[in-house]
């Protein structure tokens, strides 16, 4: 177990002179490498230690975690520079996030820690009941897992704590993608999710991410309130079912559930039986796009079809094929709704905002010969609080159309 750090042997950080320091002090918590002093000192220290920051004229401005190779090279981890990251300093932490969620949600299953905007830069925690899923996706937080963990366990009580190291922000923090079991025993198998009048399946180890997708929770029931009874519907990129279960709970006469995974459509199968509903679902796997071209082809119609892909555009750099990738993907979808009907389009990727996301979908739909109305705007849940300082904690968008 990391021991907790002693503040007078702490190095120091400082940024150039020309630096927004003002803007550290209002909240923003990153720092890149390129606004701080870099001399032969800095760079020798290790990734994950924490030092204290100080502006251009040595006045400390908080707590922060290091990491050298990183173009995030430090995350802001306390306003106080004497802070000391022991088990009570976790503690509290986490406490205040299970707070928030239990006076949201009446079962524990939501996302615990929302990373930044939960006071612990680039963690994320999901709550599957007596399990929870970490995320350490900064290497602060992979140095300090052995205290988190046990703090997690003594604030809710948990009995399994799965480490998953899969995706790409470990990457850039020069991490390992080795998962783990941290605390407990693994589960026997997939655990059932209660949300929104469905049943979803969530395979806390061999899952994409940490095995269900929380963020969607308010747009799967938005989406559940376009149903009609026996309406048709598509949900493309279902992963386990999200909005295809969720739609059939609504009252759907039948669900067409598209994914490129395998594994991922026998969850939403087992889901579906579970919760009563296997008569009604169906599931084609194949890649979206050309599952999406031969339906076209099929004259097949629906009354809801919805959308949420992986992010097209996960940095700047892949930010114009990422936009060409939704205008596509609008496009391809827009024909299969019946006139009348609603389509649902979404996107994950923090570098696409609001605006080009809707710009690129209206385009899709327009190229595709239709006419649409914008219903509803949809965000992450509330267990996926923002920080207002930081754009890319606000990265999820939904948008409802009436074609």
């Amino acid at each position: 177990m990391t021991a907790p750090s002693s503040h007078s042997d702490r190095p120091r950080i400082r940024l150039k002179p020309k630096a927004n320091a003002r803007a550290i002090r209002h909240g923003f918590p990153w720092v890149y490498d390129n606004d701080i002093v870099t001399d032969r000192r800095t760079r020798r220290i290790q990734p994950g230690s924490l030092a204290v920051l100080e502006d251009g004229d040595r006045s400390p401005l908080g707590l922060v975690a290091v990491n050298t190779n990183s173009r995030i090279m430090c995350r802001m981890l306390d306003r106080d520079p004497e802070a000391v990251l022991d088990a009570a300093w976790f503690e509290a932490r986490l406490s205040r996030a299970l707070e928030l969620r239990q006076t949201l949600f009446d079962a524990p299953f939501y996302r615990l820690v929302h990373a930044e905007a939960d006071g612990l830069p680039g963690v994320i925690i999901d709550r599957f009941g007596d399990a929870c899923v970490i995320q350490p996706n900064a290497a602060w937080a992979e140095a300090h897992l052995d205290l988190m963990t046990a703090a997690l366990v003594a604030v809710t009580g948990v009995t399994c704590v799965i480490k998953n190291a899969s995706g790409r922000a470990r990457g850039l923090e020069g991490l390992d993608d080795v998962a783990a079991v941290l605390h407990g025993a693994s589960p026997d198998g997939p655990i059932q999710v209660p949300m929104n009048g469905a049943t979803y399946m969530a395979d806390l180890t061999g899952g994409q991410k940490t095995g269900l997708f929380y963020d969607q929770r308010p747009n799967h029931a938005f989406a559940s309130r376009l149903v009609t009874p026996g309406a048709k519907v598509l949900d493309v990129f279902s992963h386990v079912g999200g909005f295809g279960l969720a739609m059939l709970a609504a009252g759907a006469g039948e669900a067409l559930c598209v994914d490129g995974s395998a594994p991922a459509l026998d969850l939403a199968r087992k889901g579906a039986e579970i919760g009563g509903l296997r008569d009604r679902l169906q599931t084609r796997q194949g890649d979206a796009f050309e599952v999406l071209s031969a339906l076209g082809q099929e004259d097949a119609r629906f009354d809801v079809v919805i959308c949420d892909p992986p992010a097209f555009a996960p940095s700047k750099p892949a930010l114009d094929a990422g936009l060409r990738a939704y205008e596509r993907i609008a496009r391809l979808a827009a024909p299969l709704v019946k006139p009348g009907g609603y389509l649902g389009l979404c996107s994950c990727s923090h570098a696409a905002d609001l605006s080009r996301f809707r710009d690129a979908s209206a385009r899709g739909i327009g190229r595709a010969g239709r006419q649409a109305q914008l219903l509803h705007t949809g965000f992450a849940g509330p267990d996926h609080p923002q920080l207002p300082q930081l754009a890319e904690t606000g990265y999820l968008k939904a948008l409802f159309f009436r074609l």
